[in-house]
């Protein structure tokens, strides 16, 4: 089977102020890197509300609607913005993620991975932040759980940045494995060792500015491999953040290409042994664009390669 590329023009029309790094550049770079790989490709549906309520509180969905602006930006947050088409973008990432969990738990993709934008890490249960409008991961997760019926799934988050809002959308799952490594001190300023989740579920790995390969390879293959083995979830789902590359603007880690090859190979051989390969890869962030280019093609080689 094929890895799946699911993605939508309409995440085009989330556009930012000029100079925000979460731009449009982004999906264009990607496509354009992907472009000649041998991947399902498949339009992004809108997302359901349904399945957006088993994250976000009707009143949150309503109040981001209402945020969206007839012409211009309407500012959430220093960071966060809506533009006319941003509601249909964010729609576009949720329809994305739970169209892969579908494609991958019936058998119509080995794995897949979901380009959308805005990115959903940093959405919290009724908070817009850090560019992220609804929790697309978290979203994933619950559908998996609630909608197919699964036991256990686990997120994987390797951004830069420390998914928070992924944390607390997960916060209270017993069903759902949270771990992120991230850069700290950094934005948001969550994401210490000792924030575990109310059923000790929870793994964060905070790094040091400045650290590199080793560190994240050790902390990844000593701690995170094997609690996946150990804990066998059915279905891993990746937070596929490209910002801790050396060359990316809003960070100081100083991983190389080459290391989001290694961790995507180590998450797909892992759930080869516990989950029959399911892997659904969702973006998240990546900033400088030839290194989001690079890291991603790096990223969906692997998945390609271990599409079983």
């Amino acid at each position: 089977m094929k890895t799946a590329f699911i993605t939508h023009a309409e995440c085009d029309g989330h556009v930012t102020p000029s100079g925000h790094p979460e731009q449009v550049a982004r999906l264009e770079i990607i496509r354009d890197v992907l472009a000649g790989y041998d991947l399902h490709a498949e339009d992004a549906p809108l997302g359901r509300m349904e399945d957006i309520l088993r994250c976000h509180p009707q009143h949150y969905i309503d109040r981001i609607e209402r945020a969206v602006p007839e012409s211009g930006w309407n500012t959430l947050d220093g960071d966060t913005h809506m533009a006319p088409g941003s509601h249909q973008a964010a729609l576009r990432g949720v329809g994305g993620v739970t169209r892969a969990v579908d494609m991958v738990l019936n058998g119509e993709a080995g794995n897949a991975f979901v380009a959308s934008r805005p990115p959903g890490h940093h959405a919290e249960t009724e908070t817009a932040m850090g560019f992220c409008l609804f929790g697309n991961a978290a979203i994933a997760a619950k559908y998996a759980l609630d909608h197919h019926g699964l036991n256990k799934v686990a997120v994987l988050d390797f951004d830069v940045h420390h998914g928070n809002g992924t944390q607390d959308l997960l916060w209270n799952e017993p069903r759902a494995i949270f771990v992120s490594s991230h850069q700290m001190p950094l934005y948001p300023g969550s994401g210490g060792r000792n924030e575990r989740g109310a059923h000790g579920q929870m793994l964060n790995i905070p790094l040091e500015s400045g650290t590199g390969s080793v560190e994240m390879r050790a902390a990844w293959a000593h701690r995170v491999m094997p609690m996946l083995e150990r804990e066998a979830p059915e279905l891993i789902i990746i937070s596929a953040g490209f910002d801790a590359h050396e060359r990316d603007p809003l960070a100081g880690l100083n991983w190389q290409t080459e290391d989001f090859a290694w961790i995507t190979r180590e998450i797909c051989q892992v759930a080869q042994k516990v989950c029959a390969g399911r892997v659904v890869s969702t973006l998240e962030g990546g900033y400088d664009l030839k290194a989001l280019g690079e890291a991603c093609a790096a990223h969906v080689q692997e998945l390609m390669e271990h599409a079983t």
